[in-house]
């Protein structure tokens, strides 16, 4: 066959399709077959939004919603609306930013190196003692997922650059004096009230229910009276914290560890360097005219010239000349190799290098301070040895087992007893399990996924292993299914006729509440109704906006009423939280004593600031061309 497949392939037929395939890559090119799909979310004028930023934005925006509301935000996750509108509110905070960074480009709006060097420098962020620490500045920013520091300075450039242009916008509003006045006359207002609150309890014992007005009730309702489904799974767990309980590690073990990896346990020998910088001019590797310079440099120091002072006055590296030339703790490998084996051949503190070449230009070095080796002893690490070696261990088992629990849930998917057996761990039950708003391990999506599968519900099989994270792993099965339903009428008939009551004694209150403000507002002298409805006015004098002797409601509804004038009533009904109403009536509107606000100034510039700044935010967007794709949940990986 093989042979005939040859000959075929040498035919004439064979070699037209094989040059109309190169053709079009030659015309089309290779780039037109592996050119990645577009998966921007938006592009604003033309600029695209990549679907990386997005992500990028969406974790930073969880991560901080997560830590500033803790177990709330994560039963708002579990909101599929809530999460859809969380989504479109990154999406917009990005297209908000691209524009203005389209703006400040547009208003040649600039951040200058010497500003960015200043502003990093005196970030509280990177201090040690007051003074900015490098070692520090490194750790932070790589921590930050800034792994080269230049990656960090464009950053803060752009947002240095966005900032300049809010705070351009920002300090230019301002209030005025009759502004403070007028909001400070409104927070001082007062009200003379009275009210009187009807009760819909009342009306509860007149009135009589149909089966007709249940069933109709029930049948339009049906969603909230549904079980949604819901599945209790048997489970095996696998956790790597479990299996590091049973493991010893001995002493032994843990000498012989710590001998082969002393290394780790030795802090090597730290220099701090001082250094002076003569730049190579136009670039020259060879200038002589550098070499010169940085030759007079060494004889001042040899005549006894401080070296933090010269290093101020000539160093062409002005970033470390303002610290007298000072470049932290050496990191060797983070300079030139010419730069750390003179500096590393500094042994004394003190002690002053020959000129040193770099492709930057020559150098002095200074040693200023000197750290001997140090060894941590074995008794002050054996307890953490102990905890590395028995989890390292349990890592590998956990690996092992894994494999084996995979292996035979797979080839006896019928039963978990087998797979737990050969682990050596035991069946456990989970509580009833809905599509959301569970406990862990059962709040992560991919264990969900697996426990409402088809597997799982239709074929009564064991599910595939899942991987909860690095250290724990599950296999499920199937031990109740309750799928969702529509509660019988007998059980929510009681349910129903409180809701109805309660709505038509509400309707009934509504009503009459309604038909005493017009007689009110007719001037009619409502008392005795009042009488008969178990009610009268309550009268309350000087009641400020949020009073809290007041019902809000109450008091939100009187600071809505117009001011009272000689033959008019200002009166109007509210409903209250507890379910009753209210007439409220407004007799008089005076203003309080209250001293000043200091800070209302201050308060109503910054609303004002806020208001212009979403203005101008608004107005890129009017002649902006804006196109947005559908942005879905960014997939977690673990």
């Amino acid at each position: 066959m093989l042979e005939d497949i040859r000959e075929k392939s040498q035919g004439l037929t064979a070699k037209i399709i094989l040059g109309l395939i190169i053709l079009t890559f030659a015309v089309a090119g290779v780039g037109s077959y592996s050119n990645s799909v577009d998966t921007s979310v938006a592009t604003v004028n033309g600029q695209a939004i990549s679907q990386q930023a997005f992500n990028k934005a969406y974790q930073a925006q969880r991560g901080r919603m997560a830590q500033q509301f803790g177990e709330m935000f994560d039963t708002l996750s579990n909101d599929a609306n809530y999460m859809a509108n969380f989504r479109q509110g990154v999406l917009d905070n990005l297209i908000n930013e691209t524009l203005i960074d389209q703006n400040s480009e547009a208003l040649a709006i600039r951040v200058s190196d010497l500003r960015l060097k200043d502003t990093i420098r005196t970030m509280p962020e990177f201090q040690v003692d007051g003074s900015f620490d490098n070692n520090r500045y490194l750790a932070i920013i790589n921590q930050a997922g800034f792994f080269q520091s230049s990656d960090f300075r464009d950053y803060l450039r752009v947002e240095m650059t966005r900032r300049q242009l809010s705070q351009a916008l920002v300090a230019t509003e301002f209030n005025l004096p009759y502004q403070e006045k007028l909001q400070l006359a409104l927070q001082n207002q007062t009200r003379d009230i009275r009210f009187a609150t009807i009760s819909a309890e009342q009306f509860k014992a007149a009135i009589t229910l149909t089966d007709e007005d249940v069933n109709n009730y029930y049948v339009a309702n049906q969603a909230r009276f549904e079980n949604k489904e819901q599945v209790k799974v048997d489970f095996i767990s696998l956790n790597v914290a479990d299996i590091a309980k049973g493991i010893n590690v001995t002493d032994d073990e843990l000498s012989s560890y710590y001998q082969e990896n002393l290394t780790s346990f030795t802090e090597t020998a730290q220099r701090r360097i001082s250094h002076i910088l003569i730049e190579f001019t136009d670039g020259n590797a060879d200038d002589e005219a550098a070499k010169l310079q940085a030759q007079v440099v060494l004889t001042r120091l040899e005549q006894g010239e401080d070296f933090a002072a010269l290093a101020k006055e000539v160093s062409n590296d002005t970033f470390s000349g303002e610290n007298g030339g000072d470049l932290e703790w050496l990191e060797p490998g983070v300079m030139e190799e010419s730069f750390d084996e003179a500096a590393l051949a500094l042994l004394t503190v003190g002690e002053i290098s020959s000129l040193v070449k770099t492709s930057f230009g020559y150098h002095v070095l200074k040693l200023t301070d000197y750290k001997k080796e140090s060894v941590q002893a074995f008794a002050d690490v054996k307890t953490e040895l102990s905890a590395k070696l028995s989890n390292d261990q349990a890592q590998d088992k956990f690996f092992t087992l894994q494999q084996e629990m995979a292996r035979i849930s797979f080839e006896f998917p019928d039963s978990l007893d087998d797979a737990a057996a050969e682990v050596n761990v035991a069946i456990q039950t989970s509580p009833w399990l809905l599509r959301s708003g569970n406990s862990a391990p059962f709040d992560q999506s991919k264990v969900i996924e697996a426990a409402f599968s088809e597997m799982v519900l239709q074929d009564n099989m064991n599910s595939d292993l899942i991987e909860v994270n690095d250290s724990v792993v599950l296999v499920l099965r199937l031990n109740t299914l309750q799928e969702a339903n529509v509660k019988p009428l007998v059980e929510v008939e009681a349910q129903i006729k409180d809701i109805l009551v309660n709505q038509k004694a509400t309707e009934k209150a509504q009503q009459t509440v309604d038909l005493l403000l017009a007689d009110f507002n007719a001037g009619v002298d409502i008392t005795a109704q009042l009488t008969a409805l178990n009610t009268s006015f309550v009268s309350k004098e000087k009641v400020a906006r949020y009073s809290p002797d007041v019902d809000q409601s109450i008091s939100r509804a009187a600071f809505v009423l117009p001011h009272p004038v000689d033959g008019t009533v200002s009166a109007s009904t509210v409903a209250l939280s507890n379910g009753a109403l209210a007439l409220v009536e407004v007799t008089t509107v005076g203003v309080s004593a209250t001293a000043a606000n200091p800070n209302l100034g201050q308060q109503q510039t910054s609303q004002l600031a806020q208001s212009a700044y979403q203005s101008f935010v608004n107005s890129l967007k009017v002649g902006a061309e804006i196109t947005r794709k559908q942005v879905v949940e960014p997939v977690t990986t673990y």
